[in-house]
């Protein structure tokens, strides 16, 4: 145990001095309006997340960014009277975690433009009360995720961006989205 945290603490230290020339580090917070679909119908809502990435430059103008997300959604279906008078059924989507690359271009003046595509992973939430009992069941979907999107530098290291994302999930599940965030490049 001992050998292995004496090797990740040489990675980390190392790093910097391995780095290429130009590559950033981001963190950011960010949030927007989504529509979540489960089983042909949908809902409208809230979500909230953090980030993190890194950017590596192609050219003077392209880069190659990777970047890792966590997700909360605010969106929740319920019906009542489902199967019996005075019971309720709810779907709720919960976390989103997703692993995506990105390129794109520097176009100037501190603006870049990106497309996006990876992996998702998101957690549906359904619950049933009502005079036949009451259940609950959280299921995990796989998907892929696509997008596009505009970050803007502010100052030196913030920047704020705007995005699409489409997530197509296994089990008729999918998700678009439109964020807004703020971040902090090293």
């Amino acid at each position: 145990m001992k050998y292995l945290a004496a090797a990740l603490a040489a990675i980390v230290t190392a790093a910097p001095a391995v780095a290429f020339d130009g590559v950033t580090y981001r963190v950011e917070a960010h949030g927007g309006w989504e529509r979540v679909s489960v089983g042909g119908g949908s809902d409208d809502g809230a979500f909230y997340g953090v980030g993190v990435g890194i950017d590596v430059p192609l050219s003077s103008t392209l880069f190659i960014g990777f970047e890792g997300n966590a997700d909360l959604s605010g969106v929740k279906d319920c019906e009542r009277d489902v199967f019996s008078f005075g019971d309720r059924y709810c779907v709720k989507a919960k976390r989103d975690l997703s692993a995506v690359a990105r390129i794109g271009a520097d176009i100037g003046g501190g603006t870049k433009l990106y497309v996006l595509g990876g992996y998702t992973n998101a957690r549906i939430a359904e619950s049933y009360n009502g005079p036949l009992g009451s259940f609950g069941l959280t299921t995990n979907g796989n998907g892929v995720r696509v997008g596009a999107g505009t970050e803007i530098k502010l100052g030196k290291s913030a920047y704020t961006k705007l995005e699409y994302r489409y997530s197509n999930y296994e089990g008729g599940y999918e998700r678009h989205q439109l964020v807004a965030g703020l971040g902090f490049g090293l």
